[in-house]
C-alpha cells in the first residue's frame, strides 16, 4: 500500500490516522506541491484532479479523502468504523458532507490563507468555519462521537482541521464540547499527531 502524501494536509492526515488505528502499514510518497510535484503527467495519471492524498493499495488507485476513509474503513476495517445499517451509515455521511464543506471552505480554508498565503478570504472562510464548529458543538454536547456511540470515520474526517483552527485564527474557547471530542480522538489506540495538532 502506498500513500501519495503531504505532512502539512490534514486531508492526508486523515488517512495516516485511520491508517494506524488500523494498524495498517504502508509506503509513504511525499508530494511536494510547491514544486508542482502534483500537476506532473504521473501524478495525474493516479489523481486527473492533481490533488493529494491518492493511495495505491496494490493497483487499486483511490483518490480524495473521504473516498479513501471510505475504502480503508470497509476493506481493513469491519463495521467498527463505518456500519452497514442504513441509518448509522448516512448518519456517517452527514458528516462527512460536513467535512467538505463548511470544514474545507471554513477553517481548512482560513488555516491556509494564513499559514501559507493562499488566495483565500480569511475573514469569510473564518465566519463559514465557526459555523461548522457551532454544528458539532450541539451534537457533541449530547453525545461522544459524531456518529452512533463510538469513533468511525465520521470522527477521522472531521477532526484534523478542527483542531487545527487555531491556526487559521479560530479559538476553540467557545466550544467546551468540541474540545473534549478533540481529547477522545486523541485518546484513541493507535492514534498519532501531526504537527500543530494533538500531542506534536
Amino acid at each position: 500500500m502506498k500513500l501519495y502524501d503531504m505532512e502539512l494536509s490534514g486531508n492526508c492526515y486523515k488517512v495516516r490516522l485511520l491508517c494506524a488505528l488500523l494498524e495498517l502499514a504502508y509506503e509513504s510518497a511525499p508530494v511536494d506541491l510547491g514544486q508542482g510535484e502534483n500537476k506532473t503527467a504521473a501524478f495525474l495519471q493516479l489523481n486527473p484532479r492533481g490533488q493529494l492524498p491518492v493511495l495505491d493499495d496494490g493497483g487499486t488507485v483511490i483518490w480524495d479523502s473521504s473516498a479513501i476513509l471510505l475504502y480503508l474503513a470497509r476493506r481493513y476495517g469491519g463495521e467498527c468504523w463505518l456500519p452497514l445499517d442504513a441509518i448509522a451509515m448516512a448518519e456517517v455521511m452527514q458528516w462527512l458532507s460536513l467535512s467538505q464543506n463548511e470544514i474545507l471552505y471554513g477553517l481548512a480554508r482560513a488555516r491556509a490563507a494564513k499559514k501559507f498565503n493562499r488566495p483565500w478570504d480569511i475573514e469569510q472562510s473564518q465566519a463559514l468555519g465557526k459555523q461548522g464548529l457551532r454544528v458539532l458543538e450541539q451534537r457533541l454536547s449530547g453525545h461522544l462521537w459524531l456518529a452512533g456511540e463510538r469513533a468511525t470515520i465520521a470522527d477521522i474526517a472531521c477532526y484534523p482541521y478542527v483542531g487545527l483552527a487555531p491556526e487559521g485564527g479560530i479559538a476553540l474557547d467557545a466550544y467546551p464540547s468540541v474540545r473534549a471530542w478533540l481529547k477522545r480522538v486523541e485518546n484513541l489506540p493507535g492514534y498519532i499527531a501531526m504537527p500543530g495538532i494533538g500531542t506534536a
